[in-house]
């Protein structure tokens, strides 16, 4: 049952995820970018509290250790990313399509697994060197506006940014 649940809310999650994109940019028509990466973390924290309003209803609470001095920094660091990122997205969003987000939104796989390369000796396996690269030239090639020019279309680069974002602060969960 359990493993049930957990496809389910896997499922749920990728469908959520993948609407996220296309519905903000219609959003955004009348809601400035701002407001809208606000609303988004405001949706996500009712989100959680409803989760855990649950647990502690059904008397399933989880004990959390308190944070280390040493883990302040690092979870300074992810609150300031978590608020930048989304900021960055709803910019790229604005000024690009919802499509081109959407795929640019996989180069948080690029930059979180060579941010863990370069600082915490992360191993990276062949496939993953692959994908690492074909998602880095597809992301290339939506970002440039005119190959002629080769110059980079505002958007992309906030969409970037956006992902470069969640890459670091997922290293910082380590």
């Amino acid at each position: 049952m359990i493993r049930k649940q957990a496809i389910g809310m896997a499922i749920l999650a990728a469908v959520l995820f993948g609407t996220s994109a296309p519905l903000s940019k219609l959003l955004l028509e009348q809601i400035p970018p701002l407001l809208m990466a606000a609303l988004l973390y405001l949706g996500a924290g009712l989100g959680m509290l409803a989760v855990n309003a649950g647990r502690l209803l059904g008397k399933r609470q989880l004990l959390e250790a308190r944070l280390t001095k040493r883990e302040r920094p690092a979870v300074v660091g992810m609150v300031l990313l978590d608020s930048a990122a989304p900021i960055f997205l709803m910019l790229g969003l604005k000024l690009t399509t919802a499509e081109s987000v959407a795929l640019l939104n996989n180069f948080e796989i690029v930059a979180t697994s060579l941010i863990a390369l370069v600082f915490f000796r992360e191993a990276i396996g062949r496939r993953m060197w692959l994908a690492i690269f074909l998602i880095t030239v597809a992301s290339v090639l939506l970002s440039i506006g005119d190959i002629g020019q080769i110059r980079m279309m505002p958007g992309a680069v906030f969409v970037l940014l956006a992902s470069i974002c969640w890459g670091l602060e997922n290293n910082l969960t380590r």
